[in-house]
């Protein structure tokens, strides 16, 4: 495990203590996705905190008018120890670390299903349902579609992928039909 990984998972484990006993999980995470995402999003803010020209108090500042209105203290604050100890870029990793430790704690689990045509609610339903029976948790289904995959579906829970597209169908078939060959 990395450096930065054990890092992550401290801050993330200390801003779920937080937000816990403050009842605030779900909106630390949404706030938390959020700021992530605009900086992940935009390359002109990740040099902006990167930048040693620019002092860390105008980089506090920019963090606390773009997003004071928007997170709660206990994000600002965390999103603020990050950069002052130069450790902007774990964030995408302390957000990954969090819905972790929050999908431990509170039986929950992501699923990103990739599939060839758009997923109905009913569809996310059912795969939720299949997928937290055998899990014995409660799964929130995210949809992507790529239309390469042919048909089927890939659903990534967590670090194991569950593989019934039909191109992974076909790339197993053509596999063992070479091993057989030899």
């Amino acid at each position: 495990m990395s450096r930065g990984t054990v890092v992550a998972k401290r801050y993330a484990k200390a801003l779920f203590q937080l937000a816990q006993e403050r009842g605030q999980v779900a909106e630390t995470e949404v706030q938390l996705k959020a700021i992530v995402g605009a900086i992940d999003g935009d390359a002109s803010i990740r040099a902006f905190l990167v930048a040693p020209n620019v002092t860390l108090d105008k980089k506090l500042q920019a963090l606390n008018n773009a997003f004071g209105g928007h997170a709660s203290p206990i994000v600002l604050n965390l999103v603020s120890l990050l950069i002052e100890r130069g450790r902007e870029s774990e964030l995408p990793a302390v957000l990954a670390a969090y819905l972790q430790v929050a999908g431990d704690v509170l039986r929950r689990a992501d699923a990103h299903v990739v599939s060839s045509q758009p997923l109905s609610e009913l569809e996310k339903i059912k795969l939720a349902e299949k997928f937290g029976a055998t899990l014995g948790k409660t799964v929130r289904v995210t949809n992507e579609v790529d239309p390469t995959l042919l048909g089927g579906l890939t659903v990534r829970i967590g670090d194991t992928l569950y593989d019934g597209s039909l191109r992974g169908k076909l790339q197993r078939l053509d596999k063992a039909l070479q091993t057989a060959a030899i």
